[in-house]
């Protein structure tokens, strides 16, 4: 039903997403719109939760509660009670059923044609006498609603326009012929992907989803299908001394049907502009408007020292090689990048807020990191207040430091800017879980999963928090499997499925990614001992090995990791020298405030920690971090 209808006062037009009544519209999120079709084209009829998640979300992992969360703004959309339900009723243990009559609208008029009953055959027999009385003009425009887009195509010689409603940039390919400028094509997909997520009524794929397909030989189609979206963006990026030219063209995945290309060049100092020249481009033909604070069509930017520029893309190719599992040194290398982008350009936003970003997560911090990440991030706010990420960085640093409220108010202030960053709906809804708000916090983690759910980091680090919480360890460890099929050397895909098999008492298949985890880290060493323990001293001995390899690693200053300690002692029964552990964190948050293990706050909600739960110390260092027993 890609045609517009009414449901009773209600005018639906699904191309454009809205539902309007007396003057007024409403726009509704494309997947909710097509939950609403779906139930449209059996009014009156049961629908299966089953029927309803497949149809809208096909190969894709989504819980119950988002199909929930979409029905829940269909009642408030239609003013509907649900205790005594006119539209949409709620069958137990079952499904859905459009109560409401569904009516096909006169195209040329916008006006519903009428129907006599709410079944489809009452409707048909009232639609049959509209159409000999309407003559051949409204039988053609009738008929023309009712028949399949690929139908309308057939009978019209052309095709209509694709939608598109959600999109992923893959990684542009680098032409420079020099193996070095890989960080520079890397940077530019990065700022076309920002750019694009500003958009208001489109949906874009975030740079750990789309940088999975780099150099792929899966075909967009395929692509699309995993990422759920219907359009694709790739292109190409050549930069020959101070000259930038970008390609890119638009394909509408599901056909592989080609849109749009066009290539654009410009010097380094106006290469805001020319990312801007390309995402305005791609927002006229998806039709969509650049709304974001930041994203003015026709907005006018000021020059960058292209000097500074390169040295900040440079500061986030080795940021992002730590996020792979790279040491220290790839985090202190992009702080001198960064610091040096920051001399270039004393006023450059996003270099203070890449400084701050590296100097967080530090596997052995030092005393300084903290306090330089927080003048960074301030920094960054007072120049670039309407940036989504440097609110998301005062996020996660305020969260550290187990200032709570400070945590929220910057997260509600990330999604303010950026209503679409799943990053920061997730982590909000992880905050919310953590200060006991379970029903909002569950409620944001939704969000965020409908958003992205092909993005690993965030479920390894927030979303995964949020299943475990509810004990829905199961589905956990049906998406880890997911992830580790797409990039099996993922370890902290492995971490996550090592603690939620040990969670479950499944040791035997926790084993192996315990294992793997610590040689994917660099500690094949650790790897081999806790092999050893495991055929010498059964799961136990290689649960506790793995807690002595951690001690031995703060010991050493490789890594300050008090709180995994923690975690393994609990798990292997040493339940003394797991609260040894975590007082050491405790003593220490200062130091843990720029480090990358998890900080104290989040034992609230750690599930290896559980056999600490019951001991008064356990209730005793909630209290002292600020959170609810």
């Amino acid at each position: 039903m890609g045609s517009d209808f009414r449901i009773a006062a209600w005018l639906i037009q699904p191309q454009l997403n809205t539902v309007s009544n007396n003057g007024t519209t409403v726009r509704l999120e494309p997947k909710v719109m097509e939950v609403l079709v779906c139930l449209a084209q059996h009014a009156g009829e049961p629908v299966s939760k089953d029927e309803l998640l497949q149809t809208v979300w096909p190969k894709t992992f989504v819980t119950d509660d988002v199909l929930k969360r979409s029905i829940s703004e269909l009642r408030r959309v239609f003013e509907d009670d649900i205790r005594e339900p006119r539209v949409i009723q709620t069958i137990p243990k079952r499904g859905y059923r459009l109560l409401a009559p569904v009516e096909p609208v006169d195209g040329a008029h916008g006006t519903a044609v009428p129907q006599t009953g709410q079944s489809r055959k009452a409707g048909l027999k009232g639609r049959t006498l509209v159409l000999l009385s309407g003559g051949v003009a409204a039988l053609l425009l009738i008929l023309l609603g009712a028949l399949s887009v690929a139908s309308r195509e057939r009978l019209l010689g052309k095709k209509a326009d694709p939608q598109i409603h959600s999109i992923a940039v893959l990684p542009l390919q680098n032409l420079s012929g020099d193996p070095n400028q890989e960080y520079f094509a890397d940077g530019m997909t990065d700022a076309l992907i920002t750019d694009l997520a500003q958009i208001d009524s489109l949906k874009v794929i975030s740079r750990t989803s789309s940088m999975q397909y780099k150099q792929t030989k899966k075909s967009l189609p395929a692509i699309a299908r995993e990422l759920n979206v219907d359009g694709i963006v790739e292109g190409t990026v050549q930069r020959s001394g101070d000259r930038v030219r970008i390609t890119a063209q638009l394909i509408y995945a599901p056909s592989d049907k080609h849109l749009w290309a066009n290539s654009y060049e410009r010097g380094m100092r106006d290469i805001l502009a020319l990312e801007r020249d390309v995402t305005e481009d791609i927002a006229r033909q998806v039709q969509a408007k650049l709304t974001g604070p930041n994203l003015v069509a026709g907005a006018q930017f000021r020059p960058v020292n292209p000097k500074a520029l390169d040295l900040y893309l440079q500061g986030n190719y080795h940021l992002n090689e730590f996020a792979k599992g790279a040491g220290d040194q790839e985090k202190r290398k992009a702080a001198d990048y960064f610091q040096q982008a920051i001399d270039a350009e004393p006023e450059f936003a996003s270099a203070y807020n890449g400084l701050a970003n590296a100097h967080l997560g530090i596997l052995w911090p030092s005393s300084q990191d903290a306090e330089i990440a927080t003048e960074a991030a301030e920094r960054a706010v007072a120049l670039d207040p309407n940036s989504s990420n440097v609110h998301l960085t005062l996020a996660t640093m305020k969260e550290m430091a187990w200032d709570w409220a400070g945590a929220e108010q910057e997260y509600r202030r990330a999604i303010a800017v950026s209503p679409k960053s799943a990053d920061a709906h997730g982590n909000l809804g992880a905050l919310l879980d953590v200060t006991g708000r379970l029903d909002q916090g569950w409620k944001e983690q939704q969000i965020a999963f409908e958003l992205d759910p092909n993005n690993a980091d965030l479920f390894n680090f927030t979303l995964s928090c949020g299943l475990d919480t509810r004990g829905e360890y199961d589905r956990a460890i049906a998406i880890y499997q997911m992830f580790l099929k797409r990039d099996p050397n993922n370890g902290f895909t492995h971490l996550g499925l090592a603690r939620d098999y040990l969670r479950k008492g499944m040791y035997k298949e926790a084993m192996p990614h315990l294992e793997q985890f610590w040689t994917l880290f660099g500690f094949p060493d650790v790897a081999a001992g806790v092999h050893r323990a495991l055929v010498t001293s059964g799961y136990r001995g290689a649960i506790l090995e793995s807690a002595k390899a951690t001690e031995h690693l703060i010991a050493s200053r490789q890594a300050y990791v008090p709180v995994a300690a923690a975690e393994f002692y609990a798990t292997g029964g040493d339940k003394e020298r797991a609260f040894y552990w975590l007082e050491q964190a405790y003593s220490h948050r200062d130091f843990l405030a720029a480090g990358s293990d998890d900080p104290v706050g989040t034992i609230s909600e750690d599930l290896l920690l559980e056999p600490l739960r019951s001991d008064p110390r356990y209730k005793d260092l909630l209290r002292r971090v600020g959170l609810p027993q």
